[in-house]
Order: C-alpha cells, then structure tokens, then sequence
C-alpha cells in the first residue's frame, strides 16, 4: 500500500494505536524535544502537536514517526506500516521485503502542480521562523528545521539526483546551515564539483509526505542511483514530482514543507553542536557550508516531521540499520557468498553488523568482514560479528550466547588500524580526529566454529531442537496446551 501523503499515513498509525494527538499547548523550546525523547524512552506513540505555543492552529509537528512500539510482537510496527506491511512482520521478513521491493525501482512522474505549492514564499517573504521549529535539546547551536526531512541535489555531469538526510540549523530568516561530509553523496558534488568549479550548489530541501521517502533518504544506496526511483519501487508506484519555483529541482508534489535555495561555494559560517545518532552531542560548533533560501512552499497547515536524535532507539536507530542490513544483505549475497542473514541492530546506531552464515572455507569469517567494509552502509560499521547459519541474528539471546561461548578471545578478534570513519560525529575518537575523520579502526568478532574442526569435536547445542528426539519434539508441542500452558 503506498500513502498519498504524510496524513494518510498520520490517519494509518492513529488507527493502529502508534500516535497520539497533543492538543495542549506545548512549547517548541525545548518541551517538544523533551516529550518526543520521552516517548522513545518508554516506546510510547509518536506525538502529533496540534497546538504549538507561539504559533496557533495550523502549524503542527510530528515527532516519532518511525519509532518503535512498545507494544507485544510489534516492535517495529511503524516502520513495517510505513512499507505498507502487517506491523506485527518480523524484522528479518521485512529486511526480505526491502531487497525484494529495492531490485524493482519504478521512476516518477512530473505533474504540473500539487499540494505543496498551496502556499508559496518568494525572495523578501521568506522567513524560516514562520514554522514552530523547535530547539529540541538542551546545548544545540540554534532551531534545526532538518532532522527527518529529504535534501534534494543535482550532480552537473549526469543525471544523478540525490536525495539525502542532512541536520539543517537556522541561522537567520533566510539562511541554513548543516554538515556537508566529504564522503558523503552531497558532500562529493558540493566540493568535488560545484566548489571545485567556484559555482553554487541548487538545492531543495522536502519535509513531509509518503513516510517511504525519509527512509529512502536514510538509505545508504550507491552512487549514481537516483532514490525517487528506489522510493517508487519501496511504495509499489512512482512517486509524483512537482517542479521547484527557483532552482531546477524536483520534489515529492505532497510534501508538507519545501525550502529551495542554493549554497554558495566558499562561504562557511558555524553551526552546531546537535544532539546526534551517535547518542551524544559528539561535534562541537565548527564552520560548515551555508544554505541561502530563495522560496519556501508549503501547505495550508503544514505538519513539520521532527526525529529528536540521541540514545537509541529513535528514526534513526530504527530505520537506518535496518536499511544498511538489507543493502548489505543483498550486496554479499550478489557476490557468492552464503549469507543467511545480516543484522545490524538498533541499538548499535548503524555501527554493529551481525552476520549469519554457512563457513566452506577456513577464515572465512575474515572473506564476510571484508566484504562487508567494502559495500557503501559497510564502509563505517567498525564492529562485525560473524555466526554460523544456526544462529538467528535477530535475536540477540542467541547472538550474546553465540559471541560468549565460540568467539576465542584473542584467536577470534581481528583487528585493523586507519580504517574510514565518519567524520564529526564519532564518540570515540579524539576532538582532533573527530573533526577530521582520521584514526578509524574495524573489529572482526569470529563467532563461528572452525572449519578445520572435526564434526565429532564440534559441541552440540543444548536446545529443544538440537538435544531430543523430533518424535518427542512433535509430542511435547502437540500436547503443549493439555500440559496446563497458556
């Protein structure tokens, strides 16, 4: 099922209990951010403000949308609703999902108008103050408008549009400011390209709309694949584009809020700090790119998406790993190697992969890390931790136990120095190397069984499935019920 537009999918989650609608007067000051990080904490619903203080009816925020559930065999039911998929679906069934959904793309279409034109701002009548942004935690460097948004970039040689996540902060009524990383995609055309040629960058920046195109933003897909058509094939149909008033530039034509503009190639000013992924407010204020605004459009009371980012698990907790899984899932599986499942759990924010296989060779758990860190989402997960096939990756019972009992602790941990890492953001490296990416590192976790063993020296696993007889599994199961259990 594909959603015409972010309030089809706020009327989807209110029907299935994942939203709450907030008629009291909240303030954006930090109060906003304090309930959405609130209900994350306790996997509560996601929080719709109706009634923001300073701003009257009309102006709303949506925070949590993809959040996860607090509630029993549920626990990634908005992500699961945002695919159009039962939200009681298993996360490895909707990892399969996704690469089934991911191999068929489907362009969009242009149409001539839509919803987010309703109300358009030109040149003098732009003011980024008009929505009720919020400051959402305690020490950020300003209002971020960006945090689960799309900014929409053309690459000047090709036809190459992308669509990526990038923290945006208001500096005044008509200028942004956020992180351009070199290894990001926009950070490859700004500096590469449009700054390398002393030319401006257009750019337009789409909030709101089918909950399929944040997640596609989130997504680490290769260069050179446009993400409007990975978004059509995740939704089942193509995604309806609508021209910019400004810039050459396209965006979802029921997007909620679209600010369009350019950055100018040389011109920095300080931005930050933010409370990140990472769980820690990890880079501190520094000079980034600036974003000048020439049109801001939006619809008649508009609804502003806010991710509160920090200790997981929020947006980005949720979405991103399970999106990096099922890219590299699909990636290793393309290359011959026999991958049952790749895992790369919420609460590792993207930075842990777990990896079920079959192992035909000896260190072969090396051959999976390293292909691993070389796929795009791969790239910056340090740690990676390697199981046999019978271990379900998912379930981090059996993960825990597997890593605690078949990982030698000093024959089954490989180490690697001056790996890349991502800049700015990364907790554990020193303010010197955090701001220039430097002093990486990746850890390989060997928690299968070594191939050279002989089977008679392998131990067998003390399970229901493994240690009885099937015929007194198929009885015990069988008569469960009369046993007196529920």
């Amino acid at each position: 099922m594909a959603y015409k537009d972010l309030r089809e999918f706020i009327a989807k989650l209110e029907e299935e209990g994942e939203l709450v609608r907030i008629k009291k007067e909240v303030d954006w000051d930090l109060e906003v951010g304090a309930i959405i990080r609130r209900s994350y904490d306790l996997m509560a619903p996601a929080p719709f403000f109706e009634n923001i203080k300073g701003y009257g009816n009309g102006f709303r925020i949506l925070g949590a949308s993809a959040g996860v559930s607090n509630k029993p065999n549920r626990y990634f039911a908005r992500l699961a609703l945002s695919l159009g998929m039962n939200p009681e679906s298993r996360i490895s069934d909707i990892i399969e999902e996704y690469i089934k959904r991911r191999k068929n793309p489907i362009k969009p279409v242009i149409v001539s108008d839509g919803p987010c034109k309703e109300n358009i701002d030109i040149g003098e009548e732009v003011n980024l103050y008009k929505f009720p942004t919020p400051v959402i935690h305690e020490g950020d460097g300003g209002r971020y408008i960006g945090t689960w948004h799309i900014v929409v970039t053309k690459d000047p040689d090709s036809e190459w549009v992308n669509w990526g996540m990038y923290r945006l902060m208001i500096h005044d009524e008509k200028t942004m400011g956020g992180i351009i990383a070199p290894p990001q995609h926009i950070g490859q055309m700004y500096y590469q390209k449009y700054e390398a040629r002393n030319k401006p960058m257009e750019f337009a920046v789409a909030m709101g709309g089918d909950p399929v195109i944040a997640i596609v933003a989130c997504s680490m897909l290769p260069p050179y694949v446009n993400e409007v058509d990975v978004a059509g094939g995740l939704r089942g149909e193509p995604v309806e584009l609508v021209k910019c008033e400004t810039v050459d530039l396209y965006v979802p034509a029921t997007s909620e809020i679209v600010i369009e503009g350019e950055v100018l190639p040389y011109e920095r000013k300080e931005e930050g700090p933010f409370g990140e992924y990472v769980g820690y407010r990890a880079s501190e204020r520094s000079l980034k790119p600036v974003y000048h605004v020439k049109a801001v459009t939006y619809r008649n009371d508009p609804i502003l998406p806010v991710s509160c980012m920090g200790v997981p698990v929020d947006e980005s907790a949720a979405v991103v790993p399970i999106t990096n899984s099922a890219e590299i899932l699909n990636e290793l599986r393309e290359q011959g190697l026999p991958i049952k499942m790749v895992y790369c759990p919420p609460e590792g924010v993207s930075h842990m992969a777990f990896v079920s296989t079959k192992v035909p060779y000896p260190n072969f758990a090396k051959k999976v890390a390293h292909s691993l860190w070389a796929t795009k989402p791969g790239t910056y997960i340090p740690y990676v931790v390697v199981v046999d096939d019978d271990v379900d990756v998912t379930n981090m019972v059996e993960v825990i136990h597997a890593f605690c009992v078949k990982c030698h602790p000093y024959r089954g941990i490989y180490k690697f120095k001056d790996s890349p890492t991502y800049p700015f953001l990364m907790p554990f490296l020193s303010p010197e190397n955090r701001l220039k990416g430097t002093d990486g590192g990746y850890a390989l976790f060997d928690c299968t069984w070594p191939k050279q063993w002989p089977p008679e020296a392998i131990p067998k696993k003390a399970s229901f499935d493994v240690l009885w007889p099937k015929d007194i599994q198929e009885k015990v199961l069988k008569n469960w019920k009369d046993y007196g259990y529920k």
